[in-house]
């Protein structure tokens, strides 16, 4: 059996034993000189004892408000594998990662503001979107930094900073330094991870929270 693989049409077939091999490539030797020189973290986060996050929020004008004390977004593995797609569990839940240039929030070029797909977080805003060229979706930087937390990720063999809804710890992607400036950051994010939300329906993401 192999999968496929290619640039828009995802054409290009490869055997599952080098499917992981093949996206260490793309996720770090695809494009840039630097590329795959991975962001350290700037902080140690603690072990997640706590029971409330500080995050940003929508209400119900489609503004958005915080920080806030919210509590932690926390189900069993059964009970998110019934709220997500298989594919969006194995992404989300079990830290996979998308076939490049295949994610359905690649190419999307609407105005308005990506959430997590296990909580409903708002996590990115299309005005921070650019065009990377590694085949996932790209910002330089989060709509709140307090929606996103970074990990140490020390997996085949390199270290990496991995980022995550910090209210329900779905797995986003990664964070390195060669994004464009001023912030010289790019996000690099799995669409299964993600739920788009245009900018004039904001008021959908409203959060009880936010009053």
């Amino acid at each position: 059996m192999a999968y496929s693989w290619g640039i828009g049409s995802c054409t290009t077939k490869f055997k599952p034993k080098y499917a992981a091999f093949f996206n260490y490539l793309i996720h770090n030797f695809w494009l840039y000189p630097n590329y795959g020189i991975a962001r350290q973290p700037q902080f140690v986060f603690a072990e997640k004892v706590d029971a409330m996050v500080k995050v940003h929020v929508f209400n119900r004008s489609g503004e958005l408000v915080g920080p806030i004390d919210a509590p932690r977004a926390e189900l069993s593995d059964e009970e998110w594998q019934r709220q997500l797609t298989p594919e969006q569990y194995q992404i989300a839940r079990d830290k996979g990662t998308e076939r490049a240039f295949c994610g359905t929030l690649l190419d999307n070029k609407q105005q308005g503001v990506y959430a997590c797909i296990c909580c409903g977080l708002p996590l990115f805003s299309s005005d921070a979107k650019f065009n990377s060229g590694t085949g996932w979706p790209s910002f330089f930087q989060p709509i709140a930094a307090e929606n996103v937390a970074e990990e140490r990720d020390a997996s085949y063999g390199m270290i990496r900073t991995e980022i995550l809804c910090a209210r329900c710890d779905c797995h986003l992607g990664h964070v390195f330094e060669d994004g464009p400036s001023p912030m010289r950051l790019r996000y690099c994010l799995n669409s299964a991870s993600l739920k788009f939300t245009p900018s004039t329906d904001l008021a959908a993401l409203a959060d009880p929270l936010a009053g």
